[in-house]
């Protein structure tokens, strides 16, 4: 069925003029930088000059991934896509290239900027960015995770004139255990001020919750620049979701010249809607300096209020109600995205999540986008906000660890007065596996991390990943004590099994599983339930995300895989959902585990005669929804297949085609699963689930057809109540009865035409490298995706999806 999208952009259009009360205007001060850039991949001398001629650089809109684009061919080299054998990161950054780049800004001020405080603010560049304004060197900024900004004020052209800001990214060596991406991969930021305003990331929010009200404190930093004193008032105004004015106040301010104070006042909001994961309501807080009626600056901050407390008899409380961390660690890629952060994608990651069960994320190892933690407070996610994967010992040659002396005040600041307004954040993480954190100089350097987080923000825990030290074989875990005697949570990697043994000798200690295994999703959350000293655990990983390459993979003992498996692998694959943002087998499981399914049934891939599966630590058996014949070793008709079934029923009954294969117990003993060996035979299978041999529910598989036809559905992203800048496509392959055929592994082309771009097309194939960015892919277990950048003409978009054989698709 054809279908014009512009009826669904009209439905966009007026669900947002409806939906306002979840639109934050940008203060007058603020204006979006992404567009208009001049982009050279490569080095060029004197490009940070004004008067270099870049007319034949590429034109493009920022955010930006240069890591994600198509290399150019190379004679000798093997290439697909972005990879290259020559990656100098390899498979641990999914043999994509880095290497230096340019990006170059034109614009002009007008007449009312005359006056002004310019500054630019960067959300984050990969990495070790040198900034130029007209020639002048601003600075160089190493971490690439880390937001900066500099004042542009002292080096402008008058109103009209040309002026040009100068990038120049340097991700050279091999400097990431993990797919960073390359470039100014987020967004950028123009701030105006009056030379008397608030200061970046000026204002702090805290709350109290009481008795029938709550007390809200708004610190503010104001900077007045100017050479004589000023007599000020500082005014905040609180409004609630329906925009209606909850509270108001406002200080009066002496502030001398050239000078910056710190005014601390105090709102009572009677009958406070608490933010939490079920319910993330948020209020706005608008706080603007003036001078009698002039207003100098304003600003606006969305917060929640909420209460957080950790405590080993109690457990993790969100508003006084026990919550058990349902976790999962993500790195801050979106797949076929690469590392640009569009605020699209940046939401629908957190939405997927949610809607998968998970209720916390983690960071790892690294600050995520402003635009990741506004999605996680506005659809209610909750966050361990996590700083660096390295101090001064590196984990790679050209790592932070060439930085982090001269830089981890700076980067902790930046992180902490950037995000602690978030209600989302419950947990600050400075560290993960450090190798020397069991060391003298690892414990004198999380004092001072802790210390200076503690500086800006007291409200919250602060806490590192700790594992065995296996980079020092040999050494007993005990000496992990000292570190662990610093922390306010207590953060494990992989080591449910200590948690008893640990909590015997220090009952005080609040114990968090930092990083586990999807193949012990059981035994870590039956700890959770159990121990209130436990109070959550998150997963490696909760999606799949690029490079770590196979990191989770299945093989049969007669392949020779390292660590980490060779070229073409590029995914992680441990996720519990798929880089398209889809459930795998391990995901199923979890939905049991958790208690949000009651069963599910998957279908072992035959296994060759004569070898054996090996399933790698952050793997999963080579299990799917499917019952259709297996293509491979020859004809499996009446060979044993291995069919797993997950339930918290008390028995499980298989049927196959109506006929019984037999009826299993199932408890926590069995790991809440129930294997059979069940004859191939086309058709249905059937898993009944029994509670004292009463059937209260049941799961089935159908055989399906070859493949007949495309069927193309365009993702409904109003739910997440943004400006959307991405167009979602999900592509199945379906037999001639409408089902989805679980095996299909077919090219698919894609036609596309309207106001729009193509951004990425993507399957879930781990190992399957293609270009993002050509309009061709090929379908992995029935499905693939398509993305598209929206534009700002007018007119409707049209997809045509087609493959040779088959019936296309339209939207």
């Amino acid at each position: 069925m054809k279908t014009s999208i512009s009826a669904i952009l009209c439905f966009l259009i007026l669900l947002v003029q409806t939906s306002c009360v979840f639109q934050l205007k940008k203060p007058e001060r603020e204006s979006c930088f992404n567009s208009d850039w001049k982009f050279n991949r490569g080095d060029a001398t004197g490009a940070e000059n004004p008067d270099f001629d870049d007319s034949g650089w590429r034109t493009l809109d920022l955010p930006h991934d240069y890591s994600i684009e198509d290399l150019p061919e190379k004679a000798g080299v093997k290439q697909i896509g972005p990879f290259s054998v020559e990656s100098a990161g390899g498979s641990s950054t999914g043999h994509v290239v880095g290497g230096t780049a340019w990006y170059r800004k034109h614009f002009t001020l007008d007449k009312n900027d005359r006056g002004k405080i310019v500054r630019v603010l960067f959300d984050g560049i990969y990495m070790n960015a040198d900034v130029w304004i007209n020639g002048t060197h601003l600075g160089n900024h190493p971490y690439g995770y880390t937001a900066f900004a500099y004042d542009l004020t002292p080096h402008l052209k008058p109103a009209g004139k040309p002026n040009v800001l100068a990038v120049q990214v340097k991700n050279e060596g091999k400097n990431s255990r993990w797919y960073s991406g390359s470039g100014i991969y987020r967004n950028v930021t123009l701030i105006k001020t009056n030379p008397v305003y608030i200061d970046l990331w000026g204002n702090f929010i805290t709350t109290e919750v009481l008795p029938d009200k709550a007390v809200v404190n708004v610190e503010t930093s104001v900077v007045n620049s100017l050479p004589e004193q000023k007599e000020l008032t500082v005014q905040v105004e609180i409004r609630n979701q329906d925009d209606k004015v909850v509270a108001r106040t406002e200080t009066k301010l002496h502030d001398e010249a050239k000078n910056k104070n710190s005014v601390i006042q105090r709102l009572e909001i009677e009958n406070p809607q608490l933010w939490s994961f079920e319910n993330p309501v948020l209020y706005t807080a608008t706080i603007k300096i003036l001078e009698e009626d002039k207003v100098f600056d304003q600003t606006l901050e969305v917060f929640g209020i909420r209460t957080i407390e950790f405590s080993a008899d109690k457990g993790f409380l969100l508003n006084g109600k026990n919550i058990l961390l349902k976790g999962g660690c993500i790195h801050h890629d979106n797949g076929p995205l690469g590392s640009a952060t569009f605020e699209t994608a940046e939401y629908r990651r957190v939405k997927t999540l949610k809607d998968n069960g998970f209720n916390a994320i983690r960071t790892a190892h690294n600050p995520p986008s402003k635009s990741f933690l506004e999605a996680c407070d506005k659809l209610g996610m909750l966050v361990m906000d996590e700083s660096f994967d390295q101090w001064q010992l590196p984990k790679n040659p050209q790592d932070y660890n060439l930085y982090f002396d001269t830089w981890w005040e700076k980067d902790i600041e930046s992180m902490v007065k950037r995000d602690r307004n978030h209600p989302s954040i419950i947990i600050w993480s400075v560290g993960n596996e450090i190798k020397e954190r069991g060391d003298a100089s690892g414990l004198e350097i999380f004092r001072k991390l802790r210390e200076k987080v503690l500086e800006y923000d007291k409200t919250r825990p602060v806490t590192q990943a700790i594992c065995e030290f296996w980079e020092f074989k040999g050494r007993p875990w005990e000496d992990t004590e000292p570190a662990f005697a610093q922390l306010d949570v207590h953060g494990y990697n992989y080591q449910w099994k200590r948690y008893e043994a640990d909590h015997d000798k220090f009952p005080e200690r609040i114990m968090i599983g930092t990083e586990s295994i999807a193949k012990e999703a059981f035994e870590n959350w039956q700890q959770v339930e159990k121990h209130p000293y436990v109070v959550g655990d998150f997963v490696w990983t909760g999606m799949d995300h690029l490079g770590e390459s196979g990191i989770g993979h299945a093989r049969s003992d007669s392949d020779t895989i390292n660590f980490l498996p060779p070229w073409p692998w590029h995914v992680n694959n441990s996720g519990d959902i798929s880089i398209l943002g889809n459930k795998k087998p391990q995901m199923y499981f979890r939905d049991v585990v958790w208690r949000n399914s009651l069963l599910e049934m998957l279908v072992h891939k035959p296994i060759p005669g004569g070898t054996k599966e090996i399933v790698s630590f952050w793997g999963w058996p080579d299990e799917w929804k499917s019952w259709n014949p297996p293509t491979c070793h020859g004809d499996w008709e009446g060979k044993p297949l291995r069919v797993s079934v997950y339930t918290r029923c008390d028995e499980v009954r298989l049927e196959l085609n109506g006929a019984a294969i037999g009826t299993k117990k199932v408890s926590e003993e069995t790991k809440l699963t129930a294997q059979f060996e069940v004859p191939y035979q086309p058709g249905e299978l059937v898993a009944i689930g029994l509670n004292k041999g009463e059937e209260v529910t049941r799961q089935l598989l159908k055989t399906t057809g070859k493949p007949a036809q495309i069927k193309i559905t365009a993702e409904d992203l109003s739910v997440l109540k943004i400006k959307n800048d991405l167009a979602y496509f999900n592509v199945e392959i379906l037999d001639e009865n409408g089902l989805l055929v679980p095996d299909a592994e077919i090219p698919v082309e894609f036609e596309i035409s309207g106001p729009c771009k193509l951004q990425a097309v993507a399957n879930e194939n781990p190992k399957d490298m293609h270009s993002f960015q050509q309009p061709r892919v090929n379908t992995f277990r029935g499905r693939c995706q398509l993305i598209l950048r929206l534009t700002h003409g007018k007119g409707d978009i049209k997809v045509i999806a087609k493959s040779e054989g088959l019936k296309q698709a339209s939207i």
